[in-house]
């Protein structure tokens, strides 16, 4: 027989059937949360990248596909990531000026097949475009800040022009949102939106996207100049105070949305940001975190799909409004069931 008092409250009751769980739950996670990121090649044929399973590199036409698909699963944008041809990359990264490079050829592609039916995404940085891997221009042993951002405010024009709605530097450049919100003024494009990598760490996570860019052995040619790291412009993951200064000055520079990168390690960074500025929040599930339960899954370690699942909505749970992920097809094609 049990004896004692028990609690009139018991929580557990709210738990017991499964729509019940889905009637309280208190943070929701739909296709319309996810932005999904394409790397686009110069070749005819996908190309799988052995680091990101699941991920290829895709032609410029596969990359029209996938947006196409994209859109019927109701994700309402796609990042694009370019893999330049080694021939084409230089120390000052000048192809990232060409308005025939092959993020401005795919955003045009998508626009044209697509329209507004779906958002392009474009980063604004040079590390896809310089033989040494940098996100900025290298002189010395060391990267110049004010002589980048003017490259940077060159490339987000030419990239709006291409057709591109949302401009994302993810340089960490000090000041390039301030100068990129007037270059996109003055050359017409007041409608571009900047969405900022506000809050991006010097992360161990990036390896697989540097795999997928090709710019991870431009890193180690870097490292021979004493550069080869990222270091002295991305954030030490040890400081969050730091963060909200850079996401505050972004803010002040005309950013309409702000990005926190990694997301699983900044859950507090995305919470705090959120919190305390009100703007939409976007966070990055990183190649590293996607591969790493890609990698648990393959062998048996995890429930995959359910591991991206709960992930996600963790994400989502600290703040954000929205999520650049590998996972996004997937993961819409299961939330609608």
């Amino acid at each position: 027989m049990q004896t004692g008092s028990f609690p009139a409250t018991r929580l557990r009751r709210l738990r017991q059937h499964e729509w019940l769980r889905r009637a309280v739950a208190e943070t929701s996670l739909s296709p319309a949360d996810l932005v999904w990121p394409l790397f686009v090649h110069g070749h005819a044929a996908s190309e799988p990248v052995p680091s990101l399973p699941g991920v290829s590199r895709l032609s410029v036409e596969s990359a029209v596909r996938a947006a196409a698909e994209a859109a019927s699963l109701g994700i309402p944008a796609v990042a694009i990531f370019p893999v330049t041809d080694p021939a084409d990359k230089t120390d000052d990264g000048r192809h990232a000026l060409d308005p025939d490079n092959l993020a401005c050829r795919a955003v045009r592609a998508i626009r044209q097949e697509l329209a507004d039916g779906i958002g392009v995404v474009c980063d604004v940085a040079l590390d896809p475009y310089t033989t040494h891997g940098h996100d900025g221009l290298l002189r010395d042993g060391r990267i110049l800040n004010d002589e980048t951002v003017d490259v940077l405010c060159r490339q987000a024009v030419v990239l709006a022009e291409a057709g591109c709605q949302i401009v994302a530097p993810s340089d960490m450049m000090d000041g390039r949102v301030g100068r990129i919100r007037a270059a996109l003024d003055g050359a017409g494009h007041r409608d571009v939106c900047i969405l900022s990598y506000a809050a991006k760490y010097a992360s161990a996570f990036y390896g697989p996207f540097r795999d997928a860019v090709g710019s991870r052995a431009s890193l180690g040619t870097a490292a021979a100049l004493g550069v080869g790291d990222k270091k002295t412009y991305q954030m030490d993951p040890a400081n969050a105070l730091e963060a909200i200064r850079e996401v505050a000055l972004d803010v002040a520079e005309g950013a309409d949305m702000v990005m926190v990168k990694p997301a699983i390690t900044s859950l507090d960074i995305i919470h705090r940001v959120k919190r305390e500025f009100g703007l939409p929040t976007f966070a990055y599930q990183v190649s590293g975190e996607y591969a790493m339960i890609k990698a648990a899954a393959a062998n048996g370690w995890l429930d995959g799909e359910q591991a991206a699942i709960e992930s996600l909505i963790v994400i989502k749970r600290a703040g954000a409004d929205g999520i650049l992920t590998y996972f996004a097809p997937e993961a819409a094609r299961r939330l609608r069931g």
